[in-house]
Formats: C-alpha cells, sequence, structure tokens
C-alpha cells in the first residue's frame, strides 16, 4: 500500500526540501516507487532536482489541481517528471501563490489535493509532498491528503516554538478533515552539537515532546555539501555520496522504513 508523507513547518529554513528530496530519492535508493509532490509556490523542489526554471514550467501542480477543480479528465503521467535519479516529480511554481488564492471559493477546497493523489496512489509505493513554508489552503490540502507527517526542526528557539501551532493545526485537521493523520516524527535538521544552544533547545524539545511524539533517532548535520547539491540539481548521493549528510539521511531512509 501506497504510503503519503508530507514534509511540513511552518517556519521557513529548515532543510524542509532538502530533506524531502533527499529521503525520497533514499527511499527509491531503496527500491521504493517514488512520487515527489512539489507543493511550495517558491518552487524550491523542483529547483533542487535540476529544473532551475520552475515558473516556466507549462504542466506543474497548479495546474493538475485546476484540471480537477474543473472537473477534467487528467491524462495518465500529465504533468509528472521522471528524474535520473529514480523518482518522479510533480513540479511547483508560482502559480501555487494564485491557487492559493483561488481555493478560498472552491467548494470542498481542503480536499482537492487529495482528489488527485487518489487518482495517482496505486501507482506509487511512497508519495512526500513538500509543503510550502505555512499554514494556509495548500497546507491543509497537504495534511488532509497525508497517511503520515515528518516535521522538521531546527535547534533553534524560534523553530521550535512554531512546533506549537503546527500541533494545533494538525490537531484541527485530523478531527475535521483527515482521522488518518498521524505524526510520523520530528526531524532534528541543520544541526551542529558543538554549540550548547543546539544542544540545550534539542533536549528541550525531547523534554517537552519525547513522550507523545515520534522524535527520529537520526539528526541531520549541518552541511556546506547539502547546499552544494540542491544548487546542482542533484541529491546528496550523487553530490558527496560519502560525506556525513548522505550517511545521515541513509540512516533517516532505514529509520522510515523500519518504522512502518
Amino acid at each position: 500500500m501506497c504510503k503519503v508523507y508530507s514534509v511540513c513547518n511552518q517556519k521557513g529554513g529548515t532543510a524542509k526540501t532538502t530533506s524531502s528530496v533527499n529521503l525520497g530519492i533514499g527511499l527509491a535508493r531503496a527500491g521504493k516507487k517514488v512520487c515527489l509532490i512539489d507543493a511550495d509556490a517558491q518552487g524550491s523542489m523542483t529547483a533542487s532536482l535540476g529544473f532551475r526554471q520552475p515558473d516556466e514550467l507549462e504542466d506543474t501542480l497548479a495546474r493538475i489541481l485546476g484540471m480537477v477543480i474543473n472537473e477534467e479528465e487528467i491524462p495518465e503521467d500529465f504533468g509528472i517528471i521522471h528524474h535520473p535519479e529514480g523518482v518522479d516529480l510533480v513540479p511547483g511554481n508560482i502559480e501555487l501563490a494564485g491557487m492559493e488564492v483561488s481555493l478560498v471559493n472552491v467548494m470542498s477546497r481542503e480536499t482537492i489535493l487529495r482528489q488527485y493523489i487518489e487518482s495517482i496512489r496505486d501507482r506509487y509505493d511512497v508519495i512526500i509532498i513538500d509543503c510550502t513554508p505555512s499554514l494556509g489552503m495548500l497546507t491543509i490540502n497537504a495534511l488532509a491528503s497525508t497517511d503520515a507527517l515528518i516535521i522538521p526542526v531546527l535547534p533553534a528557539y524560534l523553530s521550535a516554538k512554531s512546533l506549537e501551532q503546527l500541533l494545533m493545526t494538525i490537531s484541527k485537521v485530523r478531527r475535521q478533515l483527515n482521522r488518518r493523520l498521524m505524526i510520523k516524527g520530528i526531524l532534528l535538521t541543520m544541526v551542529d552539537r558543538r554549540t550548547n544552544n543546539a544542544r540545550e533547545i534539542i533536549s528541550l524539545i525531547h523534554d517537552t515532546y519525547g513522550e507523545h511524539i515520534n522524535i527520529f533517532k537520526e539528526t541531520i548535520p549541518f552541511s556546506v555539501r547539502a547546499a552544494e547539491a540542491s544548487a546542482e540539481g542533484v541529491s546528496i548521493y550523487s553530490h558527496d555520496p560519502r560525506g556525513k549528510a548522505a550517511k545521515a539521511y541513509e540512516n533517516l531512509t532505514r529509520e522510515v522504513l523500519g518504522n512502518d
């Protein structure tokens, strides 16, 4: 059965897109059929996979959602790009910003993305949605479509504090839109354990949430190589396969597979 994950945090700069890409490609390397969905109007996932000008793409998630709204038939493979590293991509771009506004006036507005995902779900083992860094209508659509949520968090005060609002939103979505929604885990990213502040925040997160929410054992270290990989349009496995970030994402992939 296909599992749908959303990687979500309304706080920006949490390595959300980097984690979505490298977890997705990690799962593909483990033999899974993976589809990545870029639900962010910035098109960061699309650019990170080598499509430098996402705003120039025509067949994107925004167009697909428009077809769902208008009850148009979506051809098989429409808008899906096959990436050389073994994953499929539904690209996103600035048109999603307009879609965010348009959804407000649509009937069943919270479930438009879910309708599309249900139409492709039987073709994949894993679908990963890279959410926009906000709690707007596109993020609500992602949460309504999701089986399990991965929450990337920096070991920094403001990033940890943003968890409170996100958890309230998750609880509301679970009650009203998606009873199967669960939290797969909190993923600590861009970790530099040499600083006292990072160690204190990590300890605080474990003390505050660890009893009720899974916190992944693997943490993603701060890595210039990971940023370089995104700029190159490839995964960390291609850019720096022996580096600490690649090893961390390999371990995270095994942890995700082991928890299923």
